[in-house]
Parts: structure tokens; C-alpha cells; sequence
């Protein structure tokens, strides 16, 4: 193989991170926070920590619902500004807003008459640790406050994804420090009841999160209407609502398997902790503290996998299509390269990461044997993080579903519902065998990669300038 064709120049780097910092500085400290957060619920106990974790897993699917959403239009978005469109892009940021807010009414809805029994789905004995009414009791609390925040994180959802679509990637990452910068300050004082005020345990973190929510929506929303000049997307947003029939048939023709995709992804993730929560309530525990030093760790390849999204669909706009041909396969490498770094700083914290939390032995040692298992996948998840991103950046949405979302219902999530239904199989093992059947996944996804079956400008056709 000769390396040196997915190595780029200085200069290449250089517009892959001024566009990937920023979202790996908000992304890093949101899951820094997170880290934090999650550690002082853990500081209460075992179930409170597993009932805030398994509500987080249920909102996990509304928050990627979203992210699909709000993708779909971003495909265009990007590509609309690569060739200076601005009224395409306008057209775009709108159509957000109708699909945002449809999902936003399910969501709601939802929750409202049937979070129980989605709760109750995780909860099984099978372990020596955890209190299963208990959880759930914790799990209610958490849940009913937290539906209260996921207005304000829809509407962020728009505006940052429209502001990256334009390279505009600060804003976004300043509002998010804004955000968590509150979260982390009041979960302190309201988890625990500082300053006076009683501690509310969970209902304080369910609490420091709305209110930090409404203020990375807020700043995000100031800002972009104070530069209106530098977001041509929001010059006479709203003095209607009009999006061109044709382009919203465009859009939905190719967002729509992207966010069935974001969504499937999201619940076959959701189906796999409850397969695994068949080992007991320790398991559920023990993978929420596996995850969320994961998570803080893997933030740099997610990021460039963002990064690829918006750059490569905005030379596809340009029409420089053997451009980004290359820049793909640079980009892919170096995410790969990120990941091996992450495996290892992961691998570095498994033993000493879950002493932080006031829990068994027994959820402790899983812990750290679920990290190594998953920080042993991580150049895994960063490769197809990245060739994921790249066949979505040429509209190619019903191939990156069967790609992504398929897989995970087809092969993961079947292999999983087997292993835990059919056999004794401790955990640990369980769960390497379901991360490392991805490599099968890693292969096809180089082919199609390679073949560039995704290299398309999906926004050649006329758009009408009626705004």
C-alpha cells in the first residue's frame, strides 16, 4: 500500500481542522461535562446511575432522529453553499424547522404514554447489584424534568447544523461551552445541595441540563441574528415559510432514509444495552461508565468524521469531484490514525476510571473489562465513522442506511438478541463478539468507499428563487 496517497499537505490539515476543532473543542467539552456529570450521579449510587442512563440510551434516539433531520437538509445546505446559493440554503434551514419540530411532537408524545414501560425494558435481575423498583422510581424523575429540554435542543440543532454547513464551526462551540459551563455549575450545587439549596440528586442533573440547554440555544440564537451578514441563511428566514415543492420533495427523497437511518442507528443501539441488561442491572451500570470514557475519548474522530461531511459535500457542490476523491481517502486515513490514539487512551483509563463511582465491586471490574473491549474497537468504530460520513456526503442515503443502520439490525443487533436469549455466555466475551463483527462491516465499507459510487453533486438541479 503506498501510505503516502493518504497523506496530505500542510495545507490539506490545516482546512480539515479549522473546520473540525471547533467541533471537537464543543463536542470534547460537552463530553467532559457529561464525564462529570455522570460521575457525581454516580457519587449517589447504583441506581441512579442506571435509571439516568437508561433514559439518556431512550433519548439517545430522539437526539439522533434529530441529527438525521437536520442532516438531510445539511446535505444540500453544504452543497447549496459550495456553489453560492444562498436562497437554496435558505430553502434548506426552513425545511429543518418542519421536520424538527413533526419529530419533536412524536418525541413528546411518546414519552408521555409509554416512558414506563420503555424503561422497564432494561430492567432484569441476573446481577448482584441494583434495586430494580429503585431504578425505576430514579429513572421517572429524571425522565419527567428532562422532557422539558428537548425543545430548546431541537432549535440548537438547526441553527448549529446550518452554521456549520456555511464553515461558520466557532459559534456553535462557543455556545456549547456556554452551555455545559452551566450544566457543570449547577450540578454541582443541585445535585448535592450546595449554596443553601436542598440536594435534589437526579432531579438536580435533570435540572442543570434543561437550563443549560435553553442557554447554548439562546447564545447560539443571538449570535446568529447579530451576524446576519456573515449567515446568509437567516437574511429573511422568516418572513415566510416558503420551501420550493421540488426542492422538499429533493430533500425528503434523500433525507429520509438518512434520518430513518440516524434513528434505527440510535434504537438498534437502545436494543443492544437491552439485550445485554439480560445479564443484569451490574451490566447496565457497568456499560454506562465503559461508554462515557469512550465517549470523552473518541471525540476527535467523530469530529473529523463531521468535518468530512461538510468539506467533501462542499467540493461535490463545486464540482471538483476528483478533488474530493482525494480528500476522502485522506481523510479517512487520518481519522483511522485518531481512533488507534483513542483505543489506547481508553485502554490507559479502563482501570482506574470506575473507581470514581460509588458502586460494587462487581460493576467496577465490568467496567474495566468492557472498556478494554471497546477501546480495543476503536480504530474499528473511527474507520467506518469516517467512510459513513463521506457516503452520506454525496446524497448516497439509502446506501449509507443499509450500510449503517442495516448492519446494526441485521448483524448486531441479531447476533446479540441470540447470544443473550440462547446461551450462557459471560458478558465480557459477548460483547467482544458482537464489537469485533464490525471488521465484516470495515471491508465493505472500504469498497464502497473506493469504488466512489458516492461522488455526486445532488444539487445540479435548478433551485427557484422565490424566497
Amino acid at each position: 500500500m503506498n501510505v503516502k496517497k493518504y497523506v496530505g499537505s500542510r495545507e490539506f490539515y490545516k482546512t480539515l481542522l479549522v473546520v473540525a476543532v471547533p467541533i471537537m473543542i464543543q463536542n470534547g467539552i460537552s463530553n467532559f461535562i457529561s464525564l462529570l456529570d455522570n460521575v457525581m450521579v454516580g457519587r449517589l449510587g447504583t441506581e441512579q446511575m442506571s435509571g439516568v442512563s437508561i433514559v439518556n440510551q431512550l433519548f439517545l434516539v430522539f437526539n439522533l432522529c434529530i441529527f438525521g433531520a437536520v442532516s438531510g437538509a445539511g446535505l444540500f445546505g453544504s452543497q447549496f453553499f459550495g456553489k453560492k446559493d444562498h436562497d437554496g440554503l435558505r430553502h434548506a434551514f426552513r425545511f429543518k424547522w418542519y421536520m424538527t419540530l413533526t419529530l419533536f411532537a412524536v418525541a413528546i408524545s411518546l414519552f408521555l404514554l409509554a416512558g414506563e414501560p420503555l424503561i422497564r425494558l432494561y430492567l432484569h435481575q441476573g446481577s448482584e447489584s441494583g434495586d430494580l423498583e429503585l431504578t425505576m422510581h430514579y429513572a421517572k424523575q429524571y425522565l419527567a424534568i428532562m422532557l422539558i429540554g428537548l425543545f430548546p435542543y431541537t432549535v440548537t440543532q438547526i441553527y448549529a447544523s446550518s452554521l456549520r454547513e456555511i464553515s461558520r464551526s466557532v459559534p456553535p462551540m462557543l455556545a456549547g461551552i456556554a452551555g455545559v459551563a452551566v450544566n457543570l455549575s449547577l450540578n454541582y450545587v443541585l445535585i448535592f445541595g450546595k449554596l443553601g439549596l436542598p440536594a435534589l440528586g437526579v432531579r438536580g442533573a435533570a435540572l442543570a441540563t434543561v437550563v443549560s440547554r435553553f442557554v447554548e440555544c439562546g447564545t447560539l440564537i443571538l449570535w446568529t441574528h447579530l451576524h446576519a451578514k456573515k449567515c446568509p441563511f437567516i437574511q429573511k428566514a422568516y418572513r415566510s415559510f416558503y420551501v420550493p415543492a421540488g426542492l422538499a420533495r429533493r430533500i425528503l427523497r434523500t433525507g429520509a432514509p438518512l434520518m430513518l437511518n440516524e434513528t434505527l442507528w440510535a434504537a438498534g443501539m437502545a436494543g443492544l444495552l437491552q439485550c445485554y441488561s439480560f445479564r443484569g442491572l451490574a451490566v447496565v451500570s457497568a456499560m454506562n461508565i465503559s461508554n462515557t470514557i469512550f465517549n470523552t475519548c473518541s471525540v476527535v474522530f467523530l469530529a473529523i468524521g463531521s468535518a468530512i461531511s461538510i468539506l467533501i459535500g462542499q467540493r461535490l457542490g463545486a464540482g471538483e469531484r476528483e478533488e474530493a476523491r482525494d480528500a476522502a481517502e485522506k481523510m479517512i486515513f487520518f481519522s483511522l490514525l485518531t481512533g488507534i490514539a483513542a483505543g489506547i487512551v481508553t485502554a490507559i483509563l479502563a482501570p482506574f476510571f470506575p473507581l470514581l463511582y460509588k458502586t460494587t465491586e462487581e460493576v467496577r471490574t465490568l467496567a474495566t473489562q468492557l472498556t478494554l473491549v471497546i477501546a480495543a474497537a476503536a480504530p474499528l468504530h473511527a474507520f467506518l465513522n469516517a467512510s459513513y460520513f463521506t457516503l452520506r456526503s454525496g446524497g448516497k442515503t439509502v446506501l449509507t442506511f443499509l450500510f449503517d443502520s442495516g448492519y446494526v439490525w441485521c448483524v448486531n443487533l441479531l447476533l446479540a438478541f441470540l447470544l443473550t436469549r440462547l446461551t450462557s455466555l459471560p458478558i465480557v466475551p459477548l460483547y467482544a463478539i458482537c464489537q469485533f463483527v464490525d471488521i465484516v462491516k470495515c471491508v465493505v465499507g472500504y469498497v464502497l468507499v473506493h469504488r466512489g459510487i458516492w461522488i455526486r453533486n445532488i444539487t445540479a438541479e435548478r433551485t427557484p428563487k422565490n424566497t
